[in-house]
């Protein structure tokens, strides 16, 4: 018999069919078919399968008696009860390096798009407005890259932006060992060095408003921000607040904290470009996210080592 699986997150036909070869599936990708599908097969479920978005609560980990596994699908896990659930001793894993070209060439995107004003481009074309008419906009090539969180998904950043031969500098809370990047151990300088600051650290209450006033300020008038991280990590009020008066170039942002309502101080600003959490969203990712998830799960009960442990 094959395990009980609950998925809280919105699967394609050809991922749920990928992942029924194993388990017996429970589909409940929203909060009403969760509390449901809980109060039902609690007693039997095994395993669940989330995003750091949607999480685990700690609640429904106790509502789950026989739960053994755990995972998300991405790299995120900010909002899974990983502390409850190490308590009661359930296995942990999540989706690390199966996304990660994916939301960097993401993150070049929205810095492309921003920094060369595509999407008011697209439109004024459109409407008949030749070129003759319109301001000069900076180049990309040859500038000052920072990015906030070299991990797996900051490297790939660092490396398409070697592509543009920009010097690279980065931010974590310690030095990368064996990285050729400049190293700033203040957010607030490497902003001060940079032309263009793209974050891509993990969520959670460690980097909640990372990016802050101060940060804006530091990153100053001709300074634009990518954020393809987590929506708690960028101060949106602050944000706002230096767009409106010209502290900061420009945004692109794929994540922001109203999730999955836009950020409404931010929708009438044209230096701002917006996509609806979609940079890690693509078939080969989400293809190589689920077959990571099913090579852990079988390897939980092989009783082997995750490939991507907690």
């Amino acid at each position: 018999m094959k395990p009980s699986l609950l998925i809280l997150i919105v699967l394609d036909d050809d991922s749920l069919a990928s992942i029924a070869a194993h388990f017996e599936i429970l589909y409940a990708p929203d909060s009403a078919q969760r509390a449901a599908a809980i109060d039902a097969h609690g007693a039997t479920i095994r395993v669940v399968l989330t995003n750091g978005t949607t999480g685990l609560s700690a609640d429904d980990i106790d509502r789950m008696p026989q739960l053994e596994f755990v995972s998300a699908l991405g790299a995120g896990y900010e909002n899974l009860a990983i502390d409850r659930a190490r308590e009661r001793g359930i296995g942990l894993a999540n989706g690390a390096g199966t996304n990660d070209h994916c939301v960097a060439d993401h993150a070049f995107a929205l810095l492309l798009a921003v920094v060369r004003n595509i999407p008011q481009l697209d439109r004024m074309t459109r409407e008949g407005v030749w070129r003759d008419g319109l301001p000069l906009l900076p180049g990309v090539s040859g500038k000052r890259l920072g990015i906030a969180g070299l991990g797996n998904i900051g490297e790939k950043v660092a490396r398409r932006g070697a592509g543009f031969d920009m010097e690279v500098g980065y931010h974590n809370r310690k030095p990368k060992d064996g990285s050729p990047l400049r190293y700033f151990d203040s957010i607030v300088g490497l902003a001060a060095w940079c032309d263009f600051l793209i974050v891509a650290t993990p969520g959670g209450a460690s980097t909640q408003h990372l990016i802050d006033g101060a940060v804006l300020d530091a990153l100053g008038p001709q300074g634009f921000v990518v954020n393809v991280s987590r929506g708690s990590v960028v101060d949106t009020a602050a944000l706002a607040a230096a767009l409106d008066a010209g502290k900061i170039a420009g945004a692109g942002l794929d994540v922001y904290e109203s999730e999955p309502l836009p950020p409404q101080a931010l929708m009438p600003m044209r230096n701002v470009v917006l996509t609806p959490h979609v940079g890690g969203r693509s078939p080969e990712a989400i293809a190589g996210s689920v077959q990571n998830f099913i090579a852990n799960a079988q390897r939980h009960f092989a009783g082997e080592a995750l490939l991507t442990p907690l």
